[in-house]
């Protein structure tokens, strides 16, 4: 029986959609808070999640593993704030807000934030 592969598409190419949660994932390491689809929320939100747990690992092969995906500077900024700050949590670092309709295409628009 054909199952599905888990993860949206969000009709890009696999290139792509790997780019696309990449450079969201570094606007919400950086920011802290973004503002985009709700679909586009939701996926960036597992990835953003197993980032963080690899970061908790604290040691050098997993700093390694995170300086495939982002540069030193955002590196050093995961594995000691964002790390340290869920350092007793054991998931949920991510929290989505739903927001109303873009106003040009009516698409469902969110927010995504780190957890205080």
């Amino acid at each position: 029986m054909r199952k599905r592969k888990k993860g949206r598409k969000l009709s890009l190419k696999k290139d792509q959609r790997k780019a696309l949660l990449r450079s969201l994932a570094e606007a919400l390491f950086m920011k802290e808070k973004i503002k985009t689809t709700v679909a586009k929320a939701k996926e960036v939100s597992i990835f953003a999640e197993k980032i963080i747990t690899e970061a908790k690992k604290k040691n050098p092969s997993s700093v390694r593993r995170l300086a495939r995906f982002f540069s030193d500077k955002l590196v050093k900024k995961i594995s000691t704030d964002i790390a340290l700050r869920y350092d007793k949590r054991k998931g949920g670092y991510t929290r989505i807000i739903k927001l109303g309709p873009r106003k040009s295409d009516g698409a469902k628009m969110a927010q995504i934030e780190l957890v205080k």
